[in-house]
């Protein structure tokens, strides 16, 4: 290890320009040094109303530094730019990261969040464009907020490089960006920083425009690979395709530097996205940042109704928790699971410090605020201005919000990585932090809350993609195609040369393409079609077009949504939660994406209700319990999915009560995806184990019981599976209606689905029906080794009642022994 510097040279120096901005003094704001962390957690301990619901409680202990030498090679101008930021090391893996970057090698950094990874590309891109006056790089990030956060990073670190040798030009250019500023991207920028979707819409199609860029560029950065999964990492990798396949046309052949929060599968994903074999791509993993002291808590909240195994409120019960923290003047982050969520606890939160905390320092941050509210919180919270904030996954990923000493996480987030990664953004500074994840009612909360030591010992998840799924691959050959044209011979990714071929013979023949003969010999393929094709390739799998929220009484907007929560939130007579206040939806312009909404006072917020069914498309593969059987009682395939917001619940504020019920009248959402499913076939031939309607209890019960341990078992995210009971014999089944007694289905042919939540699928379903036995034998021991009567929602889920003998799990462990 490098020697740090004496105490003669001064403190020891900082390592990153987050770490550096927040050891500039500022105004100290009014409840700093006013009680603290310690006084909280040891009352937690020693209370009668916290600590008995603690089910599990672990110290992680801090970890020093690993500094190395300044490379000798690194530009004297960054030299000076780190030096006037008190950096005279870095840290191991960052001097890894510019030896391995600068001889031209790809690489994927994969280490904590608050490890210094913007350094790890940052001084290589930089070190070569200062060398080499005409190269050029790219940056793209997954968010608006982090691309803007790491270009006043970039102009911070270039302004204390003093007299460069020229002007590099770092340009964030994005949906945001006005019409002057993007020429000068075009024409000037060394650094250009986008998202994958500008990048998608605004850069690949106007390629010739990018000229001067492309036949420059000589680095691509990829941040926050992680978040790059699912169907959005499919389409992203395609979209690298196309950039790769264009920088070539320019003449240019650039390097890929990735970072990532911790996976499972770092270098197999960043080789996936990159288009590149693991062996091209160097891993860097041993983080050499330090780490402060942390705490662990996994709070499951106390048993309101201990018949029906209901618990109080995790929402309520995370905001008692942030209160405490809070009152003690301890810099806090909450994370809610969703928008709702969020405008609730904010608001509960308000009311609950009323009198003790000026409503400005405590504070949302979410999806559907308009940018300058964005940022104007995101300043607040790097100047330390604001003491508590309640966000969803937008503030998950790296930007800089200031020193935070606490996390609460209302909920399991899904995964291990997620939950980690929120953890990350507190203990900043090095000094004791604390974690605190509240358990919902969800069986994979209560399944975590009941064995904590699977989450604290789990493996991290891996992130999976499928950049060859048939219908994503086919919409960025289109785009391709138009960008430039393919000529025989051609290979787009991982296709070769034959399969490309016929995929784009598959769109000639549909008039998408021509195919003409070329005079040297062979052919090539022209874009046909009149439709500007990355317009209609949604990246996200959702509309383009947000809805706009507009306050009808001053004529403003107030806010937007994409386009598929819209449904469940700015229906007619919703309630919209923003800010801590109330609107009702008075209209809902469909056609124009256009939500009117008026300020109102209700003592309600609702809660929307949405049906869900599926029916089979195509069977890929089907297997019985035995020979004998003649119902192929498993299987998977190709299904559609629709979902329909039929109507929508009011719930009382703080008591949680059902005020009544309203209609909604929207069209219907459909998804071809995949599913795996369970055919009980005629559900006669189970009359030994129940009467129809309590079997059909009885296998959504199974159900939710298969949902947990599937997401455990394949590592991937809750929301990457849902789960529904349907007809799979009919085309064009009745809704799924969760309020009847038996969802609404003939009870003679009950079928249970777990279907991706993905257009397409990634694999999930595919890999369900090849693990079926282990996942049946998993769901059987995790219902049987529940202490509860008759289910509860650690388990199969809630019931109706308890006590009664053809309950639904005693029905759920007799499917299961049948099925086993």
């Amino acid at each position: 290890m490098a020697p740090s510097r004496t105490q003669a040279q001064g403190p020891r120096p900082v390592t990153s320009l987050a770490e550096y901005t927040k050891s500039v003094p500022r105004k100290q704001p009014p409840w700093q040094g006013a009680r603290g962390l310690e006084p909280v957690v040891d009352g937690w301990l020693k209370s009668e109303r916290v600590r008995p619901c603690f089910a599990a409680n672990k110290d992680y202990a801090g970890r020093d530094a690993h500094y190395a030498p300044m490379p000798a090679g690194l530009h004297p101008a960054l030299v000076r730019a780190l030096d006037a930021s008190g950096i005279d090391e870095l840290y191991a893996h960052q001097a890894r990261a510019f030896e391995v970057g600068s001889r031209g090698r790809s690489f994927v950094v994969a280490t904590p969040t608050a490890s210094g990874k913007s350094l790890c590309f940052h001084l290589p891109v930089l070190d070569r464009l200062l060398k080499e006056p005409d190269a050029r790089a790219l940056y793209f990030f997954p968010t608006k907020a982090l691309a803007r956060d790491q270009e006043a990073s970039l102009h911070e670190l270039l302004a204390r490089a003093g007299n460069i040798e020229r002007n590099l030009g770092v340009v964030t250019y994005d949906g945001d960006t006005p019409a002057d500023a993007r020429r000068a991207a075009r024409e000037q920028g060394g650094i250009v920083i986008t998202n994958p979707d500008m990048l998608h819409t605004g850069v690949l199609p106007h390629h010739t425009s990018w000229a001067r860029t492309l036949q420059n560029l000589r680095y691509v950065v990829i941040d926050e690979l992680h978040t790059y999964r699912g169907v959005f990492g499919s389409n992203v990798a395609n979209v690298i395709r196309r950039l790769l396949r264009i920088a070539r046309f320019h003449g240019s052949d650039p390097i890929l530097l990735g970072a990532t929060a911790t996976i499972g599968n770092p270098r197999e994903h960043a080789a996936r996205l990159f288009g590149k074999q693991e062996k091209d791509i160097e891993l860097i993993d041993d983080s050499g940042a330090p780490q402060g002291e942390r705490k662990f808590f996994l709070y499951n909240p106390p048993v309101v109704n201990a018949e029906l195994g209901i618990r109080a409120s995790y929402v309520k019960q995370t905001v008692s928790l942030a209160a405490d923290l809070v009152r003690a003047k301890v810099p806090t982050i909450v994370f809610g699971p969703s928008r709702n969520s969020v405008e609730m606890m904010l608001k509960y939160l308000r009311e609950k410090l009323a009198g003790e905390v000026e409503p400005g320092r405590i504070m949302a941050y979410r999806g559907g605020y308009l940018p300058d509210q964005r940022r104007d919180i995101e300043r607040r919270l790097r100047n330390g201005e604001i003491l508590c904030v309640i966000a969803t996954s937008a503030l998950e990923l790296g930007i800089d919000v200031g020193a935070l000493d606490a996390v609460v996480c209302a909920s399991y987030p899904g995964s291990v990585a997620g939950l980690w990664q929120r953890f990350g953004r507190a203990g900043r500074r090095g000094s004791l932090s604390i974690c605190v994840l509240v358990a919902c009612s969800a069986p994979l909360d209560q399944f975590l809350a009941n064995q904590p030591s699977y989450l604290l010992g789990a493996p991290v998840e891996q992130a999976r993609i499928d950049p060859d799924n048939v219908e994503i691959l086919v919409q960025h050959l289109k785009c391709a195609a138009f960008e430039l044209p393919f000529r025989q011979g051609d290979r787009f990714g991982s296709l070769g040369e034959e399969d490309t071929s016929a995929a784009l013979d598959f769109l000639a023949q549909h008039h998408v393409l021509h195919k003409a003969e070329l005079p040297a010999g062979g052919h090539a393929y022209h874009w046909a079609a009149d439709a500007y094709p990355a317009n209609d390739v949604s990246l996200r799998s959702v509309g383009w077009d947000n809805v706009v929220i507009v306050d009808v009484e001053h004529d403003r907007a107030i806010g937007e949504l994409d386009w598929r929560s819209a449904h469940t939130m700015l229906h007619e007579q919703a309630i919209y939660q923003h800010d801590a206040e109330c609107w009702q939806v008075e209209k809902f312009d469909y056609e124009n994406h256009k939500a009117f909404v008026r300020k109102v006072a209700p003592d309600y917020f609702t809660d929307a209700m949405t049906y869900t069914n599926v029916s089979v498309l195509e069977v890929e593969d089907s297997a019985s319990v035995s020979d004998s059987d003649s119902v192929p009682l498993f299987a998977w395939g190709e299904v559609s999915v629709v979902e329909k917001v039929a109507g929508y619940k009011k719930i009382k504020f703080q008591t949680h009560e059902n005020a009544g019920y309203g209609e909604v009248r929207l069209p219907e959402m459909q998804m071809h995806t995949t599913a795996f499913w369970i055919s009980l076939g005629d559900a006669r031939a189970f009359a030994d184990i129940a009467p129809p309607a309590q079997l059909v209890d009885g296998l959504r019960g199974l159900g939710i019981a298969l949902e947990t341990v599937a997401t455990f078992t394949l590592m991937c995210d809750a929301r990457d599976i849902g789960m529904t009971l349907a007809d799979a014999s009919a085309i064009a089944a009745p809704a799924a209606e969760q309020v009847t007694a038996h969802g609404g289905m003939d009870p003679t042919k009950s079928t249970l689905f777990l279907y991706e939540q993905v257009p397409g699928g990634t694999g999930l379903a595919e890999r369900i029906f090849a693990l079926r036995e282990r996942l049946l034998a998993a769901a059987r021991d995790l219902i049987t080794s529940c202490s509860c009567e008759s289910g509860c929602p650690a388990c199969v889920g809630p019931t109706a009642g308890a006590g009664h003998a053809s309950g639904r799990k005693r029905v759920a462990v007799a499917l299961l022994e049948r099925l086993c």
